[in-house]
């Protein structure tokens, strides 16, 4: 792979991954009801499971899922639902309205971890990030060389641009706390974050398989 080429697939990655969806979302969750450091947190737990999709794809299970309707029907609805979920918990989460203290509560009501999981799992139940791995990755490798070493550098320039962008967003979110204190205007954003989720939720049930 050729510097030109690397450079391309930078672009392309980093437009994929800036672009809004359910992990930005829930970094700008985070990062205002939490601190920069649970937005950290998070986006390591995505950036696992975006590495395992990517090592999951190079190992077959990609082409697998893309060609099997029965597998991608299952992790799709998983990952709706999960998605489905996630905006009811926010419209509900009135907690949220309190800034006070908000690390210690978040100490005491949240272990950091379960951020990390949340994360994780929203990423490992998302079909599109295997389709990205298994219909784009491939346009920008060079079969003449060993496939291994350019996959492990675009999976590793996917991941770095991944945790850069989403501790981005936390950190804008977090500097509008501010802003968003205010009680009416942080109950409209929990009921359009949450119905976000629910509306990309019930646009991933109608994600296609893409040999459909």
């Amino acid at each position: 792979m050729n510097i030109d080429t690397l450079l391309l697939y930078t672009a392309v990655a980093f437009f994929y991954i800036t672009s809004p969806g359910p992990a930005i979302l829930l970094a700008i969750f985070n990062g205002l009801k939490a601190n920069i450091q649970i937005v950290a947190i998070s986006s390591l737990g995505n950036m696992l499971g975006l590495g395992i999709l990517s090592i999951a794809s190079i190992l077959g299970l990609g082409a697998i899922l893309t060609t099997s309707a029965i597998l991608f029907m299952i992790v799709k609805f998983i990952g709706a639902f999960y998605l489905i979920y996630l905006g009811i918990k926010f419209i509900k989460n009135h907690k949220a309205l309190n800034f006070d203290d908000t690390n210690k509560k978040i100490d005491n009501d949240k272990p950091k971890m379960a951020y990390f999981y949340e994360a994780f799992f929203l990423a490992v139940t998302n079909p599109k990030p295997i389709l990205f791995f298994t219909a784009i990755f491939p346009q920008f490798l060079n079969l003449n060389v060993d496939i291994l070493p350019q996959f492990t550098m675009m999976t590793i320039i996917f991941l770095v641009i991944s945790f850069g962008s989403l501790c981005t967003y936390g950190l804008v979110a977090k500097k509008s706390k501010v802003w968003l204190s205010n009680n009416k205007r942080m109950i409209w954003f929990h009921r359009i974050t949450g119905g976000i989720f629910i509306g990309m939720g019930i646009g991933l049930l109608q994600l296609k398989n893409i040999q459909n």
